[in-house]
């Protein structure tokens, strides 16, 4: 019953006017985000946290830091589902989880079938979302209790491996995502040490004392860094949008996608719920699942509907699973998940097991906004599939002009400081190139986000056990949550060795 309660002082927090408004225009623009090919979920909710700061600068913190998180939320599972428009329309996937809807979702367009494809979709990401969020509240609350009673040797180990989960996932190579999340580690370390006081890389510069903001990292690297990319690529979107003529989906459609959304569904959130899996690996699980289970397999990629309907479900159930480790353990699964924890920490509100009991109207507030953003989102998208198909061809001439402007006069406004200014320029560079290059921008955002708090557990375990390392071994939860980090790096390398070694006897 508690939980219910819970839920209901939720309800109360999300309902309130304000919060409604924030829900909605999170959705919308998170389904425009979406919909622009390249700028993706990552991109959108850096580029929104400062507006939101400025939006709410005038509210008290735990009011502010309650409509800010619902925004940015709205954000992440708006553009989940906006991603899907593009790979249908335009074979061109939003962002990295639609790429497995453009095999099918595309071919539907072709065959004039772009209506049904875009609505199952919603269709799927609505049921898919409500499956993840009824999971998010009945475990929620005992994981967080769970959680409580972690030490500083568990919680340094437990982040240890949020960080090689995400470090292992990420990018086509381990070795560079490694090198990402060095360098996310280092740039962590610089400013004024808290235990010992002491100037840590800061070479006497003054506005290095603070260390270097999240936000403006994050920001430079997503947003500005994808400005570089379309102005020194010219990227030009030339492609012939396909027709949507019929919207509802046919009845043989929804009975065809009923199975493929529940099995995506179910999928999708437990894949979520692994810190590092995410979004891409769920829909590329359910669209594999989908063919194995399919008496027509090879219908597949020639526009099958149950395509579209399983990843599209899958990827929408993973950003709602993703929300219970950052909820519940402090831990981001995903570099979306990871800015959102930096959002709540520029707000005073450390995710983790303490967030449910010391601000319960954030995280309630904010899984009761999920469910109202959910329900919006469907009630948008069936009508305004249209209209959202018309972004896709804004002109990159009136759209980089207004994420440059964003990003700036944001940054600018939370930080009052130059030096952002000029780091926000430094870090758009980078960003362009650590992509070109295949060096993954995210394991380096979650290690700025997640370093300081591995450091901070590790000294204080130290502490308890008067420099004793044994102290992170001798602790079975500990040792248990270090071998799974280990292996997380290991096992892929192991098994690429190998593979190469299959390869090497075969050809010989």
């Amino acid at each position: 019953m508690d939980t219910v309660q819970f839920l209901m002082d939720g309800f109360a927090t999300a309902l309130q006017w304000h919060n409604i408004l924030f829900a909605l225009v999170g959705v919308i623009i998170g389904t425009a985000v979406g919909v622009l090919p390249g700028i993706g979920p990552m991109s959108g909710v850096a580029l929104l946290i400062p507006v939101t700061a400025t939006i709410t600068s005038g509210m008290p913190t735990e009011a502010a830091a309650a409509s800010s998180i619902i925004l940015l939320a709205g954000v992440y599972y708006g553009a989940m589902y906006g991603g899907s428009t593009t790979s249908i329309l335009l074979n061109t996937p939003g962002e990295s989880s639609s790429v497995v809807t453009a095999l099918d979702g595309y071919q539907m367009a072709q065959q004039g079938r772009a209506g049904a494809a875009l609505s199952i979709s919603a269709i799927g990401s609505f049921v898919a979302g409500i499956i993840s969020l009824i999971g998010l509240v009945l475990l929620a609350k005992p994981l967080s209790n769970l959680a409580l009673e972690f030490g500083p040797a568990e919680y340094f180990s437990l982040m240890l491996l949020g960080l090689c989960a995400v470090s292992g996932l990420a990018g086509k190579s381990v070795t560079k995502a490694l090198i990402m999340t060095v360098l996310g580690l280092m740039l962590g370390t610089i400013g004024i040490d808290a235990v010992s006081g002491i100037a840590r890389f800061t070479y006497d510069i003054p506005v290095l004392y603070g260390g270097i903001e999240f936000l403006t990292i994050a920001v430079g690297l997503f947003a500005i860094g994808e400005v570089f990319k379309t102005i020194l690529e010219r990227e030009v979107d030339e492609q012939p949008i396909a027709k949507i003529n019929r919207i509802l989906p046919t009845k043989q459609d929804l009975k065809d996608s009923a199975k493929p959304i529940a099995r995506g569904s179910l999928l999708g959130f437990f894949i979520g719920v692994l810190p590092g899996a995410g979004a891409t690996l769920a829909s590329f699980f359910s669209y594999i699942t989908e063919k194995k289970v399919s008496k027509k397999p090879e219908s597949f990629g020639k526009g099958n509907i149950a395509g579209v309907a399983g990843p599209e479900s899958a990827n929408n159930a993973a950003s709602g699973g993703a929300m219970i480790p950052l909820l519940t353990l402090g831990i981001p699964g995903s570099g979306t998940t990871a800015i959102l924890m930096g959002a709540l920490i520029m707000y005073n509100v450390q995710p983790g097991p303490l967030l449910f009991n010391d601000h319960p109207d954030i995280a309630w507030g904010l899984i009761a906004s999920m469910f109202i953003g959910n329900l919006v989102l469907l009630i948008l998208n069936m009508p305004l599939v249209k209209v959202f198909a018309k972004i896709i061809q804004t002109p990159k001439k009136y759209l980089l002009p207004i994420i440059i402007a964003i990003s700036f006069f944001g940054v600018y406004a939370v930080q009052y400081s130059t030096f952002d200014l000029y780091l926000l320029i430094a870090c758009g560079v980078f960003g362009y190139l650590f992509t070109k290059n295949d060096y993954p921008v995210a394991p380096l955002v979650l290690a700025l986000v997640l370093g300081p708090m591995i450091e901070n557990n590790m000294r204080r375990a130290l502490t308890i056990s008067n420099g004793d390392w044994d102290i992170f071994v001798t602790s079975p939860l500990s040792l248990l949550f270090l071998i799974i980090a280990v292996a997380w790096i290991v096992v892929p390398l192991i098994l690429k060795l190998l593979g190469r070694k299959v390869v090497i006897n075969e050809e010989e």
